[in-house]
């Protein structure tokens, strides 16, 4: 069990405390409750290009990092559709500091054009790296506008176009910042040798001071049910042939969550997972294959992605994963496998768990979902899932007119 509390700063800010005496260390979370959803879509990227400005010097504050790595601090960052999330592990007498560092550049930036023209050339060159430069990295620039065709999950969190990005100016930052950074749109979340009191002083002196802001609407269209089958095929120069099919799921504090977290479970956990054992070890159609769900905040996706082996067909590649699939309806063939992932699932959750990083960037999640005490409740939701609940997600999710595939055909002569 993992005790919390909870508390809020006239400002708005949400203060979540655990406390853990058998360690040294104090991991300091931040959550804002902006991501790659609340961009206009003619400028794209932005929050992911926040999560580098944030590290280029705030109002007081002109280097983030030697501060925090000199009193033996570490930190990190990561965009999503949904969030970004600051967090850091320091030494508790030291975290004083911490709360220096990241009241400050909640407070304001250095918004200079040297500080945006930097990061807006590293944001460019790992769009390169990422997507542009590498086999099969631009599949998922196709993949999500293939699915989504109305809400922002349709373009990736780095962004739809680089010239979002190279075009952004000065004020269009500073807006963006002062309408999603604010002590009314942040969660903090402290775990570890750090006291309820102390969190409470420390939080009230940095942070209490820092108005709160006018927060953007979020005024999203939700996606329309899709009622036919979409298929790509894209042509490239490519290794092997790669298949990718994704379906529309529920949210992520939907009542299918934990039946559809299973599912990917039974068809990928590892070289376990079924479609692992039946179509890369028994059939040999693929080389790799794997599946997944988003976990976004609004309505996601469930992602299955393989690369063929040589001479496949793609076509038999795909009606053999819609085979594994329709395979779970059976209890007898999946009953032992059901036990097995639930036992795995209970002791990564609770491994986890014993991380302080990660009990904080968990409470942080979960206060945003509005139910942190998901902490401690997730593997009994996990737990609960019965295969009756397999067979009705089977039923309401995966068939071929929720479902959109990319055929990604490699062009590539033998040699």
């Amino acid at each position: 069990m993992i005790n919390y509390k909870r508390f809020s700063l006239e400002n708005g800010l949400r203060v979540l405390v655990h406390e853990d005496k058998s360690t040294p260390l104090i991991a300091m979370n931040i959550l804002y409750d902006v991501g790659s959803r609340d961009e206009n879509p003619a400028m794209t990227g932005l929050a992911h290009l926040f999560e580098h400005l944030m590290f280029g010097g705030s109002l007081n504050i002109p280097d983030y990092d030697t501060p925090l790595q000199l009193v033996g601090g570490e930190n990190n960052a990561f965009t999503n559709n949904d969030i970004t999330n600051y967090y850091l592990t320091i030494p508790s007498e030291n975290i004083e500091t911490g709360f220096w560092l990241e009241s400050d550049r909640m407070l304001e930036l250095d918004f200079s054009q040297k500080n945006l023209d930097t990061q807006r050339n590293v944001v460019i060159e790992e769009f390169n790296q990422r997507y542009l430069n590498q086999p099969y990295g631009d599949a998922i620039l196709k993949l999500r506008p293939l699915a989504y065709k109305v809400h922002p999950y349709r373009w990736p969190t780095i962004g739809m176009d680089m010239a979002h990005i190279k075009n952004t100016d000065l004020e269009q930052v500073k807006s963006f910042f002062f309408s999603h950074y604010a002590p009314n749109n942040a969660i903090l979340a402290l775990t570890g040798n750090i006291g309820y009191d102390l969190a409470f002083q420390l939080s009230r002196k940095w942070f209490g001071p820092i108005e709160k802001r006018t927060i953007q609407s979020r005024n999203l269209h939700a996606e329309p049910e899709q009622t036919e089958e979409r298929i790509l095929t894209i042509e490239r120069d490519v290794p092997s042939t790669a298949l990718y099919k994704v379906w529309h799921i529920g949210p992520r504090n939907g009542k299918d969550f934990y039946t559809l977290d299973l599912i990917t479970d039974l068809l990928a956990g590892g070289e376990s997972g079924r479609l692992y054992t039946k179509l890369v070890r028994g059939k040999k159609l693929f080389s790799e294959i794997n599946a997944y769900l988003t976990a976004d905040i609004d309505p996601g996706l469930i992602i299955v992605q393989g690369k063929l082996m040589k001479g496949v067909d793609i076509q038999q590649a795909d009606e053999s994963v819609n085979e594994v699939i329709n395979g779970l309806q059976s209890e007898n063939e999946i009953k032992d496998e059901m036990e097995k992932v639930k036992n795995k699932f209970e002791s990564s959750t609770v491994f986890s768990n014993t991380s302080i990083l990660n009990k904080a960037a968990n409470l942080s999640f979960f206060e945003l979902l509005g139910e942190p005490g998901l902490i401690n409740n997730e593997v009994d939701a996990y737990r609960n899932v019965s295969h009756g609940m397999v067979i009705e997600a089977l039923e309401r999710y995966f068939n071929p007119t929720n479902c959109s595939t990319i055929n990604y055909i490699s062009t590539r002569k033998k040699k």
